[in-house]
């Protein structure tokens, strides 16, 4: 590979993920999305690493999407890609651990598609999203369409996929998309300050939790709800008291010092 298309770094436990193609927007190649799916294979069995960080190289863009040069060369195959390697979206998803999004720049179709997949965004001012899809005549194949919806209510979800405009940061934060908007200069070190404290929670604990928000919110809310109190009986079953009083004592003890 003559570059490379993704950056790993190291904070204790937190790994920080870079897309790093920035004269191309850190556009999705073939080559940046197998290395990502690798990376992320990497990452899920570090047992050293407890959260993860991704963001883009740069301050124009998280990423714009599927390199639409190579795509003309290739097909379209990618866009409806089920396997990491050639999904990005999977390739992130294929991991337990929490993965906050740190949105430095434009993230446009796929790579809104991209976004979505975190489980966590925070944004920089410089944080804009557009959904392409309807521009360029290419159904989403990545969840764009059913997840957004669901995020910011299906009126303002077609606003911006059958217009194709850009959503800035700002407004993006008060429809709910961004976790909170940051300076430029604080974004990455927002972003791994929360991955630091994800960090904390009991690596079983946090997948076991992750999974269950994700698998409940697609289901419907009734069967969300039965699907909370079967794992939660499981669970809370092979929980001693003792072990309650000592986890309380330093929760109390974490807020004394925050």
């Amino acid at each position: 590979m003559s570059e490379d298309v993704v950056l790993v770094s190291r904070d204790g436990p937190v790994a920080i993920v870079t897309l790093n193609r920035p004269q191309a927007m850190n556009a999705l190649s073939q080559a940046l999305r197998r290395d990502l799916a690798r990376v992320f294979r990497e990452l899920e069995a570090d047992e050293g690493v407890r959260a993860i960080v991704l963001t883009g190289a740069g301050t124009r863009a998280f990423t714009a999407g599927l390199d639409l040069k190579e795509l003309g060369q290739q097909g379209l195959g990618a866009a409806n890609a089920e396997g990491p390697d050639d999904n990005p979206v999977k390739a992130i998803e294929q991991t337990g651990k929490p993965v906050i999004g740190a949105i430095n720049g434009v993230a446009i179709t796929g790579g809104f598609e991209v976004a979505l997949a975190c489980d966590v965004l925070i944004g920089s001012e410089n944080a804009r999203f557009a959904d392409t899809h309807a521009r360029v005549g290419i159904m989403p194949g990545w969840g764009l369409s059913q997840k957004l919806s669901r995020l910011i209510g299906p009126y303002r979800a077609r606003e911006l996929s059958l217009s194709g405009n850009f959503l800035d940061a700002a407004t993006a934060e008060r429809w709910g998309l961004l976790n909170r908007v940051v300076s430029a200069e604080d974004l990455v070190a927002a972003a791994t300050q929360l991955a630091h404290d994800m960090a904390t929670i009991a690596p079983g604990f946090a997948r076991g939790y992750k999974k269950l928000i994700n698998d409940g919110y697609e289901l419907p809310f009734g069967q969300a709800m039965a699907l909370e109190a079967e794992r939660s009986t499981a669970a809370n079953a092979k929980v001693s008291a003792a072990e309650v009083e000592a986890a309380r004592g330093a929760v109390q003890a974490r807020g004394r010092s925050q």
